[in-house]
């Protein structure tokens, strides 16, 4: 059965974290059809190992091996070409998106509206270190300014959207940080849903603050410039006046 949903999980070096997480989202969904995707971005430690016993436990469960790592980005990218279902439904594997806030990604497309382009979760209550959450309540102040994506934690791994969609975004690195502005760029609305935050149980985070900040000062300018190079302009169709017999047309 092909599924309806795809859920994409980059991973690495999440050994602890990553078995009650993907148990946890087959209960949620386990009333739709669906997939997991886990892209494990060349883990040093023993997350592939448990990623082979979950396989036995979970037919749904997919796992894509990078030969390097290349980045949460990257490995957003492949679980995405890799996927079979319309719609995508992305978050860490950290542990720290809890899966019981997937229906709440979900809920907005079911009434079918085309123009939807992203639902982008927005943590409340974070549980991260004090100086990690004002880093990046800086980080969004100063990305909402100039790029006015109206979003206020779009690094927030939990995200849901149309396979379609991000497969027509130009591709850079970190443009996971950058969704809601790249969605928008496209012409589509971009809808945000509260979300639940847990702390870390196992492991460290990958980025530290003043990584994210380097990092994020080059990739802000680069998606300012992408955005304001984008034109677009509305289409129609001309339909044919009368009928018309296409027998015999080259």
């Amino acid at each position: 059965m092909t599924p309806d949903i795809s859920v994409v999980l980059p991973a690495r070096d999440e050994a602890g974290n990553i078995t009650s997480l993907l148990t946890g989202i087959a209960a949620t969904l386990q009333d739709r059809a669906h997939e997991i995707i886990v892209v494990d971005d060349a883990s040093r430690d023993g997350t592939r190992a448990e990623l082979a016993a979950l396989q036995t436990r979970l037919p749904q469960l997919r796992v894509i091996c990078h030969d390097r790592s290349c980045g949460q980005s990257a490995a957003i990218r492949s679980g995405v070409w890799a996927a079979r279902g319309a719609l995508i439904v992305t978050l860490d594997a950290d542990g720290q998106n809890p899966p019981d806030n997937i229906p709440a990604l979900l809920a907005p497309f079911a009434g079918g509206d085309t123009a939807l382009g992203l639902v982008q979760g927005q943590r409340v209550d974070r549980r991260d270190r004090p100086s990690r959450r004002l880093a990046s309540a800086a980080a969004n102040r100063i990305r909402n300014a100039l790029l006015r994506d109206g979003v206020r934690d779009s690094g927030c791994g939990l995200k849901a959207f149309p396979r379609m969609v991000y497969l027509a975004l130009p591709y850079f690195d970190h443009i996971h940080r950058f969704m809601p502005a790249m969605v928008a760029r496209e012409g589509l609305r971009v809808q945000t849903v509260p979300v639940t935050h847990a702390p870390r149980a196992f492991g460290r985070s990958k980025y530290g603050n003043l990584r994210r900040a380097a990092v994020g000062v080059v990739d802000l300018l680069g998606t300012a410039w992408l955005i304001r190079r984008r034109r677009l302009p509305r289409t129609r169709e001309l339909a044919r006046s009368g009928a018309t017999d296409l027998r015999g047309a080259a």
